[in-house]
């Protein structure tokens, strides 16, 4: 894993500016790119930033990694964040290839519209990344117990291997859709984004690869951390 650690207020700006040149990269190479992008607080200040960098919008086709199963207008969804963060500050005329977010709102429905709305999640996938889906680029954050996405410790998702996206279990007041492991180890980049210093030892965890945690599972290969000095702070001195 490659690892940069960034002063704090320049840990955004870093982080989508890396993003910005791998959506470029795949846009030159294949013609259209494909990002994934995780909820949470930190990445709405590296989403505000990636807008203002040249990206060719026109080919890029932004989905979720996860969201929270509620309604499209509560507070918990990913989605609000992600509309208002970076879908709003396009810049002027600026028009995704497409757009994907995830069908939280029909998965309140029961068991069986939850089952049906991550296998039409997973279908879209298909549809623009290939079958298996190859992801270009992947946001990812880590969890005070580990988790990355919505795989959370002790969920069945964790042990799915044959579905791209996935139903969890009540966690912290939500069931969630989420993004497999297959479907992340099989992105061509994945990019970690993380602040703070209640984040040092998973941090730590996750570098040294502890598959204990569910962040650990993932491959270290392609993958880039971008971590404040905090944030770092358990991390053993990696160059040496």
């Amino acid at each position: 894993m490659n690892v940069e650690v960034v002063d704090a207020p320049l840990l955004p700006r870093r982080a989508a500016t890396h993003i910005a040149t791998l959506l470029r990269d795949a846009a030159e190479r294949r013609g259209r790119a494909t990002l994934a992008v995780s909820g949470g607080s930190t990445p709405a200040a590296m989403l505000a930033e990636l807008a203002e960098l040249p990206v060719p919008w026109h080919a890029v086709h932004l989905f979720q990694v996860d969201e929270r199963i509620a309604p499209d207008s509560d507070s918990a969804r990913n989605l609000g964040q992600l509309e208002h963060s970076l879908l709003e500050r396009l810049p002027a005329g600026a028009r995704l290839a497409g757009f994907h977010p995830m069908p939280a709102a029909a998965a309140r429905a029961g068991e069986g519209a939850a089952v049906a709305a991550a296998t039409a999640y997973a279908l879209a996938l298909t549809r623009i990344a290939g079958d298996p889906a190859v992801l270009d680029a992947v946001h990812l954050g880590i969890g005070d117990d580990g988790h990355t996405a919505s795989l959370v410790p002790g969920d069945p998702a964790l042990d799915i291997a044959d579905r791209d996206v996935a139903v969890t279990q009540l966690y912290r007041g939500h069931r969630r859709l989420t993004l497999t492991f297959p479907a992340l180890a099989r992105a061509r980049a994945r990019m970690w984004l993380v602040s703070g210093a209640a984040k040092a030892e998973v941090v730590r965890r996750l570098v040294m690869g502890d598959r204990s945690i569910p962040a650990g599972r993932l491959p270290h290969s392609s993958s880039t951390l971008f971590a404040d000095a905090a944030a770092a702070s358990a991390l053993p001195d990696l160059s040496t």
